[in-house]
Formats: structure tokens, sequence, C-alpha cells
């Protein structure tokens, strides 16, 4: 049988994954999948039993749990020298990564998504010292997503990280920065910025145009604005960017891999797959091409280049 190792995050979301884990590991049984179970204790917990799972003879690690339990997954993956690939049951508030693999929302589905899939290789993302499934960002509205408690983000959802974020409006800071990739330099004010390899960011914004398997992230930078109004433009083109870019305050490009620094005294505070992801002077952002297998099927295959 095929030795599977269950990572699950109870609290994850509206905390209702517990009550459809009998269900969880009778179907996987059905499907001759050897079932361990660990149920996360800390924050770094899934990180460690990760590492544990690859290091220890399994074959498939499964998460159950939000983008962030995910995160942690990943981190322990990537220490191994012995990736085994990662099936995803999403259970968190957003869930933005198992939006752009097509995943289905409802848990049983989502099971069989995994038992009736296959592992295909993915892009993943070096950030410093950590890594990340589908994006690192800067600036105004990131620390939204880690300072929402979690009894606040089961109850709202997206509309959490939305209250959240409009009581920051008037306090927006921009960060003197430069930024280099492909051998281009640039050097101005920025009041946002993100790395992406996904197709959609908080459960809002929507990217077309990218691949998970092709090696480069998608980047959007956003200049400070002149004023109220072009804020609320700059915001518009966001939540519509399969549409045309403000390229006077927006810029798009894509790298495999980017340096940012800070031309202040003051380091730049990141967001990592929705969680903190620290804060320093200098950060790089590097592609980690078909570094992990994810387990898909044949409705996300327009995703992945071959």
């Amino acid at each position: 049988m095929t030795k599977l190792y269950l990572i699950i995050n109870l609290v994850a979301g509206r905390a209702t994954i517990g009550y459809k884990l009998g269900e969880i590991i009778d179907e996987f049984n059905k499907a001759e999948y050897e079932v361990t179970v660990h149920i996360t204790q800390s924050s770094d917990d899934a990180s460690e039993q990760a590492y544990y799972a690859c290091e220890n003879g399994y074959d498939i690690l499964v998460c159950a749990g939000g983008d962030g339990t995910l995160s942690q997954c990943l981190h322990g993956i990537m220490k191994s020298e012995h990736r085994i690939p990662i099936g995803y049951i999403p259970a968190g508030s957003t869930n933005d990564f198992a939006r752009t693999l097509g995943i289905p929302k409802t848990v049983m589905e989502a099971v069989k998504w995994i038992t009736g899939g296959k592992p295909v290789s993915c892009d993943i993302g070096s950030f410093n010292d950590k890594y990340f499934t589908y994006i690192v960002a800067f600036g105004a509205f990131t620390n939204v997503t880690y300072e929402t408690s979690q009894q606040v983000k089961n109850i709202l959802g997206h509309a959490s990280y939305l209250l959240n974020g409009m009581t920051q409006l008037t306090s927006i800071q921009s960060k003197k920065m430069r930024v280099e990739y492909n051998g281009n330099v640039i050097e101005d004010d920025f009041v946002f910025g993100m790395v992406t390899n996904s197709a959609s960011v908080a459960g809002l914004l929507s990217i077309t145009d990218f691949l998970l398997d092709d090696g480069a992230f998608e980047v959007t930078l956003i200049k400070k604005p002149a004023n109220i109004v072009q804020l609320q433009k700059i915001v518009h083109t966001l939540l519509n960017i399969s549409g045309d870019i403000d390229k006077e305050y927006i810029k798009f490009f894509r790298a495999d891999k980017i340096t940012f620094t800070s031309l202040s005294d003051e380091p730049i505070t990141w967001t990592l797959d929705g969680e903190f992801g620290g804060d320093s002077t200098v950060n790089v952002v590097e592609n980690c091409n078909k570094a992990v297998s994810f387990m898909i099927n044949e409705k996300s295959e327009d995703i992945f280049s071959e």
C-alpha cells in the first residue's frame, strides 16, 4: 500500500475539518493508502512533521488546512533531500493556492482529487532563508492576513481582510527601494509590492497568463500615489489585473530572481503566504524551478508547461 502522512490543522478556516477526519481516512483507505495522521500542535509543527514524513519512507504528504499550513509543510519538504509529493485539502479562509490548482472546495472532493490525480513538478519560491508557495509581499495591507485573528477569519472569511485593510487606508507609507532583476534596476518609492506564482491573491485579486513551472515569478510594484483619486485608480486596476495596467504607477514584470534593497534606515517587513515573513534591509526572492510535486488532475494541466 501507498504510505500517506496526513497533517491536519483543526483550527484552519471555520474549524470544521475535524468533523470530516473519519471520512477522509476511510476514503484514502478505500484507495489503498495506509494513513498516518498528525494533528498540528504549534505554528512550526507542520514543518517539522513534513520533514519527518520525507525522511521516514512515506510516499506522499497530504496537508489539510489553510495556505499557512501548506506553506509550513513546504518548508519541511524543502529541507529534505527526499522530497515527496504533496496533496492539498484546502480548509482555510482564502485557499489561494488551492484555487490556482483548481482543487475542489469541498473536503471529500479534494480527497478524491488526490486519489485520482498525479504528481506534477511545481516552482517554489525561496525568500532569504525561507520558502513560499504562491506569494511574498511588502507594504500596504500585507500585515492584514497575519494580524487578523483566527476567530475573525473563521466568522467573516474574505470580508475580514477587507474590513481590517480598510482601516489602514489613511496610514499608507511608501518605501524607498532599489529593485534589481534580469539586469535591470528600479529605484522609487513603493507602497506595495508582491512576487507571485498564483491565479489569485487573498481570494480577491486575479492574475492570468502564468505557469506554475516556467521558472519565473510575476512581480507587481505600486508606486506612491499622488492623491486619493490615484489611489482609487490603482485599486481598481489591481482588482481587474487581467485588463490594462496603469503603467505610470504600477510596474509589472517577470523574473526568476529579484533583489529588494531598502534605501532608508528601516528594514522592509514582508508577508509570506499570508503569514509574517520577517523584516530585513536586503531581501532576495528566487525561483526554485520544479522543486516540489503537487497532486493534480487533468483540469489543472493548462497552468503547467507540460
